[in-house]
């Protein structure tokens, strides 16, 4: 739902960055990669020391690579295929990292297994997510539909909720509750869109059989 309102503003409003950096030499996959980076880095710095404002900070400066780079290969015409898949792969890297980063906190100074499996859940279901619009596109179908909550809505709930649970370290007092609140979201409506994605999938998949078995009985 966000990728369909937010990404055409942000790239209005990151395209003259983009073009300042290929006027400076710098290619795509370089700020693919420099950005995973930093998602990678403030999340495993940060999250499993429970500093969670800087972290997200720090995380949110990099994550709009994922905006940037593809805006810049455009404008160069360099578009590819190779570079959408590093820019996918590596989107499932940094989110390994954001929620990994969650899950290493409250297994350790969070003190909280219950959370520290809903993190985990929360970076598998994305996982899983994300194959199953994959494998089906790979077999021929469209696999249309958007889902409760895809790649965008998950990392704008978590950010967002456990950025303001750092205000904690700040003397707000009882906010650091909204990051389980933030993962419990995340987490159920992450199983919801996997179900809608299989759900639809399976149509999908009837009605190819049946379009293919009908095609057949004609040519027979």
């Amino acid at each position: 739902m966000l990728n369909k309102y937010a990404r055409a503003f942000f790239t209005r409003v990151l395209t003259p960055f983009a073009a300042f950096l290929l006027r400076r030499g710098v290619s795509p996959d370089a700020v693919t990669l420099i950005g995973t980076a930093g998602v990678m880095a403030g999340a495993l710095a940060f999250y499993p020391r429970g500093e969670f404002f800087w972290g997200t900070v720090v995380i949110t400066l990099f994550v709009f690579s994922d905006l940037v780079d593809g805006n810049m290969a455009r404008q160069a015409g360099t578009s590819s295929r190779w570079g959408a898949f590093l820019d996918s792969t590596l989107d499932r890297v940094a989110d390994a990292a954001v929620f990994g980063g969650f899950a290493l906190w409250y297994a350790g100074g969070g003190d909280s297994l219950t959370l520290c499996a809903v993190a985990i859940f929360c970076l598998a279901s994305g996982q899983v997510v994300s194959y199953t619009k994959a494998r089906g596109e790979s077999i021929g179908l469209p696999v249309d539909v958007n889902g409760l909550i895809e790649r965008a809505e998950r990392l704008v709930i978590s950010l967002v909720l456990a950025g303001l649970a750092g205000l904690h370290s700040f003397g707000v007092p009882h906010i650091e509750v909204l990051l389980p609140i933030g993962l419990w979201i995340v987490a159920v409506g992450s199983l919801v869109t996997l179900g809608q994605r299989v759900v639809t999938v399976r149509r999908e998949c009837a009605e190819a059989d049946a379009a293919a078995s009908a095609a057949e009985r004609e040519s027979a």
